[in-house]
């Protein structure tokens, strides 16, 4: 049977992983989180230096095609070998994941909600809306202790890149979600509100 698909966008520092990987918990059946991530395009033609420098929070940073056809593989409850990102040397790693899609499977990425083909496929679309400067400090956080990541760096990206293009293609996308939560609220809190939402948004997907 086909699963129950969650896209959830937001800017990065919103708060996207946490929630999705708290409500993967929260549903009552078994649920993955499919992350965005996975999907940045491969890059090994360039130098780690000239990989370093890539624009990866563009919408073309993505590998479309393959994003696309997997999400309307694992839509369609197929199985799918899902790419591996090695955010340390900004590369898909050689091998893959098998993902046997189960009744619930969360999507979540800066640009869940930018493809009109991911938003026709989500049954519930979720936007993270936090303050730009929690989502720095989140970041500067993140990218310090987990991706060994200087913090002259990130905050030279984050300023030249991530700020920018989320005004420019991740925040308008707000517009198309079902459910906007504060990125700054208890995590329950957000549960709750997602929670409540998804029953009406099924009984309107079977009356379609």
């Amino acid at each position: 049977m086909p699963p129950y698909l969650i896209a959830i966008a937001g800017p990065s520092g919103a708060g996207k992983s946490y929630l999705a990987h708290h409500l993967a918990a929260a549903l009552p059946a078994e649920a993955a989180v499919l992350s965005l991530d996975s999907y940045y395009r491969e890059l090994t033609s360039l130098s780690y230096d000239e990989r370093c420098l890539f624009n990866f929070d563009h919408p073309s940073s993505l590998d479309q095609p393959l994003l696309l056809q997997q999400l309307r593989d694992v839509a369609a409850g197929k199985t799918i070998e899902r790419p591996i990102y090695q955010f340390e040397t900004h590369s898909r790693a050689p091998h893959t994941e098998r993902f046997a899609p189960p009744p619930f499977v969360i999507l979540e990425g800066i640009f869940a909600l930018y493809f009109p083909e991911i938003r026709d496929l989500a049954q519930l679309k979720v936007f993270v809306e936090t303050p730009d400067g929690l989502c720095f400090d989140r970041r500067l956080r993140r990218d310090t202790t987990e991706r060994e990541r200087t913090a002259e760096s990130v905050t030279r990206q984050y300023d030249e890149t991530v700020r920018p293009m989320a005004a420019e293609y991740v925040w308008p996308t707000a517009a198309f979600a079902d459910l906007v939560i504060p990125g700054n609220q208890p995590i329950a809190e957000s549960l709750r509100q997602v929670l409540a939402a998804m029953p009406q948004m099924a009984t309107a997907a079977g009356k379609d």
